[in-house]
């Protein structure tokens, strides 16, 4: 089909065409609207005339396969689709606001800034990828806000879809993408890992915070495949004041094997969300690049170039969850605490990947001033946190695995749930104590975390007659009662 159907007044499958938005390079974008609803709605359709791009119609394909199996407030939502025997389109939410393409004026922005910025895009990355979608075009003018905060990806035309066919890859033998951003292996064909878009995403970074894109402007095949072996300048060299723990996160996205890289966009936000607990390497204090003895052995002796089998995107996350602990440190404690470290370990054990979490609510009177210090003088919120790594050390995690949190709440279970919302925590292990009239009367945190959790729970009791070795948590997915 050469001419189109789509023009002002039009009326295509129930949607009134308005005006044309937009025209890009693979599809022009049209307002529409529908009967009885205020939704503001786009439709989008791709260029099909003569001497277009084959990849614009095939990856217009993947998109309407994609979009419709996506929800969330991350993605656009999709309204309908139209057939390529008539008219190809989608329709969906006409998000508020510019793409993050309009902030490049303005580069470098505040590591602050650049900082919460990244961060929300971590965590739709993190939703996306849980639901079987890599996107693969991760880049300014692919990322929208709403009103209310949330980063929203958009443009699905290049993405991977776990379950279903990857028509890209299965046409065409030269890697589509935008060049600037593209992960290394994807010049190898590899388009079912996840961590590509946290490369993508480490690039956005480091062009954010520094102005400069690590690779160039290049966009030839020749120029993109030096990435396969040469490592960017690290960002200290263009900036001097660039902080510590912002070079680890960036370097980190940019590792050239993905095995380097943060595992899930999950534990990349959480890093985001906490920079005084990120884990300093080498890689925090690099002013040059890796030296040429180092850039041979990866050009001639390279990992990434034998055949690998496809991921199992789901297995992959499930890997890698964040883990909480609630940890009383208060006297009278040590039984509890101990069950705890030994569920913790258990399922760390099975984990290798996982991340731990320790958690404790330093718990504020309603009317009352609190202190800061206690009755000795020490700092109640440092105290617990030496407490907490003290509860942890017998674990022996790497500490890149392992962060302490100290919150201080009125309410501890409602600041244990909102940390696990926050920080995408896929289970929490937290303690139960014995039953008294006043946990009967006004209910337990412990019960209260697990009715609300947004994630799998585990409650563990601390042992009666029966010794250590034999205590057992009870394990609970959301909506099941636990007491």
């Amino acid at each position: 089909m050469v001419k189109t159907l789509v023009e002002p007044g039009a009326v295509i499958d129930g949607f009134t065409v308005g005006e044309r938005v937009h025209s890009g390079g693979m599809a022009t974008l049209w307002s529409v609207t529908w009967p009885d609803s205020d939704t503001p709605m786009l439709m989008k359709v791709p260029r099909i005339s003569e001497g277009e791009d084959p990849a614009a119609i095939v990856g217009f394909e993947m998109e309407q396969m994609i979009l419709p199996r996506l929800s969330g407030p991350h993605v656009p939502a999709c309204f309908g689709a139209g057939d390529f025997a008539r008219q190809p389109y989608v329709v969906i939410e006409r998000i508020p606001g510019k793409t993050l393409y309009e902030r490049l004026s303005e580069l470098p922005i505040s590591y602050e800034e650049a900082r919460a910025i990244v961060g929300k895009i971590a965590t739709a990355l993190a939703d996306l990828h849980t639901q079987n979608v890599i996107h693969h075009d991760i880049k300014p003018s692919s990322i929208m806000f709403r009103p209310t905060g949330e980063a929203v990806l958009i443009d699905f035309g290049l993405s991977h879809h776990n379950q279903l066919p990857d028509l890209l890859q299965e046409e065409f033998r030269l890697p589509y993408g935008t060049a600037p951003y593209m992960a290394p292996e994807r010049l190898l064909g590899v388009r079912d890992d996840p961590r590509s878009d946290l490369f993508s995403l480490g690039v956005l970074l480091y062009f954010f915070t520094t102005g400069e894109r690590p690779f160039g402007e290049t966009e030839t095949l020749r120029g993109m495949r030096r990435r396969l072996w040469r490592d960017p300048h690290p960002p200290r060299r263009l900036r001097a004041d660039y902080p510590p723990w912002l070079q680890e996160i960036v370097l980190r996205c940019l590792e050239i094997e993905p095995v380097w890289r943060y595992p899930t966009a999950s534990h990349l936000a959480f890093d985001l969300g906490h920079p005084g607990q990120v884990k300093l390497t080498a890689r925090a204090e690099r002013l040059v690049r890796d030296p040429l003895s180092t850039v041979w052995r990866r050009r001639f002796n390279r990992g990434l170039t034998h055949p690998k089998p496809k991921a199992d995107l789901a297995a992959q996350l499930a890997s890698c969850p964040i883990l909480t602990v609630a940890i009383d440190t208060t006297e009278g404690s040590e039984q509890l605490n101990e069950a705890l470290r030994v569920t913790a370990e258990r399922i760390l054990a099975t984990l290798p990947s996982a991340r731990l979490a320790c958690l404790n609510v330093l718990k504020l009177g309603r009317v009352t001033i609190d202190r800061t210090l206690d009755e000795e003088g020490n700092n109640k919120h440092i105290d617990r946190m030496v407490a907490l790594k003290h509860w942890a050390s017998p674990l022996k995690l790497d500490e890149d695995r392992l962060t302490v949190h100290v919150l201080e709440a009125i309410d501890p279970a409602s600041a244990i749930l909102e940390f696990a919302e926050a920080n995408h925590v896929d289970h929490i292990v937290i303690g139960a104590r014995q039953s008294s009239l006043v946990r009967t009367l006004l209910g337990s945190v412990s019960a209260k975390v697990a009715a609300e959790a947004p994630c799998s729970v585990t409650v563990v009791r601390p042992p009666r007659q029966a010794p250590l070795q034999e205590l057992e948590g009870t394990s609970k997915e959301p909506g099941e009662a636990m007491f």
